[in-house]
């Protein structure tokens, strides 16, 4: 059975010291090599990955080679970086496997909605909708709305998300929060 993971946010080859020097990297080189080694520690080949946009910058030729290095079957998720060039090259790639603007997924009674940005979502079924996003860049998986849950790379020490990871952070944080009042 394959394992299903999140992330956001790659930036992968974006040469800008406002990118992978907030990351805690030293260049652009030492990023790629750290974001390609840590999503290939945990993701394996046949899982899963939904990547919610902004995947590459810079040279497409060198984000594509990058982007190979990556294991599982990637559902993508388009982002503001996402350009028409880039989403026909990762339209020939052998680990993309469906390129969308957004994914809705049920967890149970939750409705997940998987986009780029974070959205003010409201309920399907009545059932509770969370908004599953990136493009933040904001170091916490949470904001001010509990129905929202941030997947970038910034958030998560460079790392894709584990579903199971990501709903028990959702309900630990619904707890807490409910604890407090």
């Amino acid at each position: 059975m394959s394992n299903i993971w999140l992330i956001s946010d790659t930036h992968l080859n974006h040469d800008k010291e406002f990118v992978w020097k907030v990351r805690g990297f030293n260049s652009v080189w030492e990023m790629n090599n750290a974001i390609i080694e840590r999503w290939n520690e945990v993701v394996k080949y046949d899982d899963i990955v939904y990547h919610l946009g902004d995947v590459i910058m810079g040279d497409l030729d060198t984000g594509i080679k990058l982007v190979k290095q990556l294991n599982g079957k990637i559902r993508l998720a388009i982002g503001n970086h996402d350009t028409s060039a880039r989403l026909d090259a990762f339209r020939n790639l052998y680990n993309i496997d469906d390129i969308q603007f957004g994914y809705r997924l049920k967890d149970g009674k939750k409705t997940l909605l998987l986009t780029h940005y974070p959205l003010l979502s409201g309920n399907f079924d009545n059932s509770k909708t969370y908004s599953i996003h990136g493009h933040t860049h904001s170091k916490s998986p949470f904001c001010d709305y509990d129905m929202m849950y941030n997947v970038n790379c910034d958030a998560h020490d460079c790392r894709p998300v584990a579903w199971e990871d990501m709903l028990a952070d959702i309900a630990k944080n619904k707890n807490t929060k409910q604890g407090q009042k």
